[in-house]
């Protein structure tokens, strides 16, 4: 009887050790798991999301959180309140940190979305005429890539500064009309103005089509100050575990979604050797 009672406390203790060991087990598992916080503006990014269900399986919990306009994400990048952000290209990084006096990086390339000109009145640059009207953003880096854009379609001459703005237009044979409003205005202008141009995310939230497009920034060596990136601070460019986001979004599943859903819009910015 004694044996059973001491057999029966022996299993209890076993079985109770076991439900230990497994739960620490468990507990470990979990605490393994980091948590990576993402800034994009907008609220949809499908790439982002493949990219979170890759790193997933290693144990990083990427967490993407949302901001309305560009001012907001290097903001809360810079005060710790997220960890990268995944929404601006290399030339609005580098204005920013001069402007902000902070120390953001790039750590990686995600898309490349070339600017076009639409209209609702024209479907090509020689249908435009003197005194026209064209829209462009009014934001430093995005208004330097616009006039850029305009350039390239020969339509205005520029002094070849870096990021040019309306002030650096040498020469408009055509008497174009050239005014600068908000990016995100730039498609709703399009009633009001002859042609605008305007960011892909812009154009993509408007349904406007890129192949109908008047005309479209074509992708050469120039256009890598205009690669969109993965960003975080100085001091974390060696993170590991950041890099292991940067090796998911540069990955075959990751550029088929970016051609899925974009349509065009954007294209893998790691598939193109000249922007390397």
């Amino acid at each position: 009887m004694l044996k059973n009672r001491i057999k029966g406390i022996f299993l209890i203790f076993i079985t109770t050790l076991s439900l230990f060991i497994l739960a620490g087990c468990g507990s470990n598992q979990s605490s393994k798991e980091i948590t990576v916080r993402v800034g994009i503006t907008g609220d949809n990014d499908p790439a982002l999301k493949k990219v979170a269900q890759i790193v997933k399986k290693e144990g990083i919990n990427l967490k993407i959180v949302e901001f309305s306009d560009y001012s907001q994400p290097n903001t809360a990048l810079a005060q710790g309140e997220i960890d990268m952000n995944d929404f601006q290209t290399f030339t609005f990084q580098s204005d920013w940190n001069k402007k902000h006096k902070t120390n953001i990086v790039s750590i990686g390339t995600t898309v490349i979305a070339p600017m076009s000109l639409f209209s609702k009145k024209i479907t090509s640059l020689n249908q435009l005429k003197k005194g026209d009207k064209i829209a462009i953003p009014n934001d430093v880096t995005n208004e330097g890539r616009a006039l850029q854009l305009l350039e390239s379609a020969g339509l205005i001459k520029l002094n070849g500064a870096k990021i040019p703005n309306l002030r650096d237009i040498t020469e408009n044979k055509r008497g174009l009309k050239i005014s600068s409003l908000d990016a995100g205005q730039t498609a709703k202008s399009l009633d009001d103005v002859t042609a605008a141009c305007v960011n892909s995310g812009v154009a993509s939230d408007a349904k406007l089509n890129p192949k109908n497009a008047v005309y479209r920034e074509k992708i050469t060596a120039k256009s890598k100050p205009y690669v969109n990136i993965l960003s975080t601070n100085a001091k974390d460019k060696n993170n590991k575990n950041y890099q292991k986001i940067v090796k998911a979004y540069h990955s075959k599943e990751v550029a088929d979604v970016i051609k899925k859903s974009f349509h065009g819009y954007e294209s893998p910015a790691w598939n193109y050797k000249i922007l390397q």
